[in-house]
């Protein structure tokens, strides 16, 4: 088998492959095979090594990696490997942390995961919370400065304010994680930093996982920052198995805290390391590789790779000069439209660019041409509001104490819940040391409660409350799917979506596809299906059977490769950017970035620049970049995507057609404002249920089930009531049984009994 393993592996990948036990450095160049180097090295493990998969970690930054990885591996040993981990960073801590919950000071297992949106209005609370002006201190800022902090393993309590900015920057970092924490949430560089304190605080657990991971393979080493190296360093302590794969001529990421010198810091730590070197290139021409290689040797601080391909030759890279932005964007399809008559396909074509503003001159000439296209860096699928707003309804479902899914869904459709009402309920909430949507469970299910609410305020409120405790009620037993159906149905969301314009039916269609990704979760837990929607990224979602010119900044282009790459907006201050052009190594990161680009193409590449360009609504001249300069003359001839639109990633589900009707809801009972005011029992999380509310008997027609019972079917078996409702002489009972799902059934035929006390 070890001969299966190592067969088709050139000699420097064999050596990485069966390296001995202890720390192994692979520094692997563009287009050399490190995740065919990393899949064979665990099936290597497994098969010569006699290693448990159990006893194996394989980490890496996007979700798409991981699953090609793992694919590789069944593929290689013939089946699925149990115990095996193989994730992202993020993924794999939050993994550790829900198993250690009890050991987090604040936390239960079924924390939260705030995605950049939910950062933001944490944020703003915090500033709010401390009488700061947004509009002086921007949340975006703050983020950065605590992102920062983070990244470094600075804690709140470690953080030094030795400046204005800083000291409110300090401030405000306390408060916010004050909020993470009171709802029951992290940010994803919590996911880090909490485990790396996790295993520092507690030694027995620190043991546990470096007696359980007795091997640790990282893919893209020059990408991590402090926190994900210092997790690395502390798990292999005891045996030093660690498998590193990296290229530091490839690290791009340092806005987002990866340091490329974290390379020559494993070195130093590992000084008996075994270093290879992959250097043979299965994806560029030599034409092609020449001209990386010329342009990042001027870089310092790095390993010299001499990049070879078998591939001999290859079609000179060509130059072109515009006269401004729009006619580069012109130059381009053409360009894409000349190469298709030749037998490419729009597929193969990607256009990448220093920064997603300078995609839209570009959209524009595709669609001038009224040609299809795939953009990366536009609104991600989970980031449009309406996707935003029911991931919300699901978080609060999950989650109660999640206030701030909470305030995004409170008036999401508008129920009639003004600012002063909130403000009432959020108070009586603090009174109690509440969450809001805890509240409205308290009010809903236990009467005797005091409140501050009159009737027409308490209306609204526990309207949206009694739809919560529904939905807690059968979040259990229902699947992400049918949860979905009720949430959309119940709060009337299609009726709000579809507004009669042609952007409430394209919001209606990204609500369908949301669905299909419920639909697809099956029997996953409401919690995996959370962590999974938080945690996908732009490029997870790269189809390849969208037949379009791909549209992709050069950052988003890391890890993907094309028969033809266009870079575009080669000039001083555009690339490198403007920002860079004063600091060594920030201009040390463009070449970098440039090099990243120039080495995704396989066949040929297509340079271009424009004579002027607008900023800001002015046309000025510009400058070649530098880096068109480093490319010697005999590789380039004058003369003359990867992402991808999300709204064109999904395929729509035509043969469904649903149509929610609206549920009538009784007048909820005014609550007795007089009543004793007492500390009731904790609200539902993590599945248990408070009481459901009793109808008043002198309610017109009052329903004969309610809420939160247990009844019992004679051809269906036992289920809990969602809902219940009068229509017109009748009753109709929505249930969710075990054995079949939700059911709506009419009172006077369906015979129920009911099994609650």
């Amino acid at each position: 088998m070890t001969q299966t393993i190592t067969d088709g592996l050139n000699t420097p990948q064999q050596t990485a492959v069966t390296a001995g036990p202890g720390p192994v450095l692979v520094l692997a160049g563009p287009g050399s095979g490190k995740t065919r180097v990393l899949t064979h090295r665990i099936a290597y493990l497994v098969e010569a090594l006699h290693v448990s998969p159990w006893h194996i970690m394989a980490v890496t930054f996007t979700n798409k990696a991981a699953r090609e990885m793992k694919a590789r591996v069944e593929s290689l040993l013939g089946g699925q490997l149990r115990g095996l981990t193989i994730g992202t960073f993020h993924a794999t801590c939050a993994r550790i942390l829900r198993q250690e919950a009890e050991h987090l000071n604040g936390y239960t297992r079924d924390f939260v995961i705030f995605d950049t949106d939910d950062q933001r209005r944490a944020v703003r609370q915090a500033l709010a919370d401390l009488n700061l002006d947004e509009k002086k201190f921007a949340p975006n800022r703050m983020l950065n400065g605590i992102s920062t902090a983070k990244n470094e393993l600075i804690t709140a309590d470690m953080y030094a304010g030795n400046n204005y900015i800083a000291e409110v920057t300090r401030r405000v970092y306390v408060r916010y994680q004050e909020i993470l924490v009171a709802n029951n949430a992290m940010d994803f560089d919590d996911l880090l930093l909490a485990t790396v304190l996790l295993l520092d605080a507690r030694p027995g657990v620190l043991q546990k996982y470096q007696e359980r991971y007795e091997h640790v393979l990282v893919d893209e080493f020059q990408d991590t920052n402090t926190a994900q190296y210092a997790l690395l360093t502390r798990l292999v302590a005891r045996h030093g198995n660690i498998f590193a794969v990296g290229d530091s001529d490839q690290s791009i990421y340092k806005w987002r805290g990866a340091d490329f010198r974290n390379i020559n810091r494993f070195r130093q730590h590992f000084p008996e390391a075994s270093v290879v070197l992959l250097e043979e290139n299965y994806r560029s021409t030599q034409v092609i590789l020449d001209a990386a290689k010329a342009v990042i040797r001027l870089n310092g601080d790095r390993v010299d790779k001499d990049l070879f391909t078998r591939r001999r030759g290859g079609e000179l890279i060509v130059v072109q000069e515009a006269y401004d932005e729009r006619e580069e964007a012109d130059k381009v399809v053409a360009a894409v439209q000349q190469l298709m008559l030749q037998g490419y396909s729009g597929g193969d074509c990607a256009v990448m660019y220093r920064t997603n503003a300078q995609s839209r001159v570009l959209e524009d000439a595709f669609l001038r041409a009224g040609m299809p296209y795939k953009l990366v860096g536009a609104t991600r699928f989970y980031g449009r509001r309406e996707i935003k707003d029911l991931v919300a309804y699901l978080r609060v479902v999950h989650n109660p104490a999640d206030r701030i899914s909470f305030d995004r869904i409170i008036n999401t459709p508008t129920r009639g819940i003004g600012s002063k009402t909130q403000e009432s309920l959020y108070a009586w909430a603090a009174a109690h040391e509440w969450q809001p949507a805890q509240a409205l469970l308290y009010l809903v299910s236990q009467p005797e409660l005091s409140h501050p609410f009159p009737g027409r305020v308490l209306t609204p409120l526990t309207r949206l409350g009694n739809l919560l405790l529904a939905w807690v009620t059968v979040r259990e037993a229902a699947s992400i799917s049918e949860l979905f159906d009720l949430i959309v149905e119940q709060t009337q969301f299609k009726e709000y979506i579809l507004d009669g314009t042609e952007e409430g039916e394209e919001r209606w269609e990204n609500v369908m596809e949301l669905r299909n990704v419920a639909v697809l979760a099956g029997d996953m837990s409401l919690s995996d299906f959370l962590e999974q929607v938080t945690l996908v990224s732009d490029v997870d979602d790269l189809t390849e059977e969208d037949n379009a010119p791909t549209l992709l900044t050069l950052h988003a282009a890391k890890g993907l490769e094309f028969p033809v790459v266009f870079i575009t907006g080669l000039e001083e201050g555009v690339l490198p950017h403007s920002r860079s052009l004063d600091e060594p190594e920030e201009l040390a990161e463009e070449r970098r970035l440039f090099y990243v680009g120039l080495t995704r193409a396989k066949d040929r590449v297509y340079l271009l620049n424009a004579f002027r360009r607008t900023f800001f609504g002015l046309a000025e001249y510009s400058t070649p970049s530098r880096f068109l300069g480093d490319i010697p003359a005999r590789l380039t001839s004058g003369g003359g995507s990867s992402g991808q639109r999300r709204e064109q990633t999904v395929t729509q589900a035509s043969s469904w057609q649903w149509t929610p009707t609206r549920p009538e809801r009784a007048q909820p009972a005014q609550r007795n404002s007089s009543s004793t005011n007492h500390r009731p029992a904790p609200p539902p999380a993590g599945g248990t249920k408070p009481a459901a509310p009793t109808p008043k008997a002198d309610s017109p027609k009052a329903a004969q089930y309610r809420t939160g019972q247990q009844v019992k079917h004679a051809k269906f078996g036992e289920g809990i009531v969602i809902e219940s409702k009068s229509t017109g002489s009748d009753e109709e009972v929505t249930i969710a049984f075990k054995s079949v799902g939700i059911k709506k059934l009419a009172a006077s035929f369906a015979n129920l009994t009911v099994l609650e006390k």
